[in-house]
């Protein structure tokens, strides 16, 4: 009597923790579902700051080679002025010319501060380049690569979070397989828990880390 007794208990215990697994399984499930969800959206905000990255440096590199042009332009003026071959009613003209070039690369030079450093880093007197004919807008390389840097490292915590999160799903099915052994279920159970709350750990960080 002792002994079915004793197998009633332990197919109740393992009904039991078939019931709990299969509740932490839908539980961890769910939550690895929302981490996924959650972070398809910073991977995709990773991939636009990439690409804005991408195309700001684009734009600073084209005023660098316009700004080159007009410096090879003041070095042959300059010398143009200065060899004396240039007829004295016509050096006032080379002199105006000299002066609006220099001011072009100051301005060129100015832009590219914007574009590189943001215009947030900048006061409201030194934004020179509009976008979009708006100014104060431009967000700049240094700050879309940071960005991209930060959406990164939030991605990669919700990637670790998301395997936290299959191995308890893992640790769940196993055990239900195992039904008869109550102990060991237990066991799962709880191996189960901590790599589950570890994966949540995971997730909140990644969730806090991403801009």
């Amino acid at each position: 009597m002792s002994k079915k007794n004793d197998m009633v208990e332990v197919s109740v215990a393992s009904e039991r923790a078939e019931a709990v697994g299969g509740v932490l399984i839908a539980f961890f499930a769910a939550l690895m579902a929302i981490a996924d969800l959650v972070n398809s959206e910073l991977e995709e905000e990773m991939m636009i700051a990439h690409n804005k990255q991408v195309s700001y440096s684009s734009w600073y590199q084209s005023k660098s080679v316009k700004q080159s042009l007009k410096e090879s332009e003041l070095d042959y003026l300059e010398a143009l002025l200065n060899s004396g071959v240039v007829a004295q009613e016509n050096a006032t003209a080379i002199e105006k010319k000299i002066q609006s070039t220099e001011e072009s690369i100051n301005k060129y030079n100015s832009e590219k501060r914007e574009i590189l450093i943001g215009s947030s880093q900048l006061s409201k007197e030194e934004w020179v380049q509009d976008l979009d004919g708006e100014m104060g807008k431009i967000t700049g390389v240094k700050e879309w690569e940071q960005l991209a840097d930060v959406y990164d490292v939030a991605t990669k915590k919700f990637d670790i979070g998301m395997l936290f999160f299959q191995i308890a799903i893992v640790l769940g099915a196993v055990c239900i397989i195992i039904y008869d052994n109550p102990r060991l279920q237990k066991t799962f159970i709880l191996l189960m828990l901590a790599f589950g709350v570890i994966g949540i750990g995971f997730s909140i960080y990644g969730y806090i880390l991403a801009p």
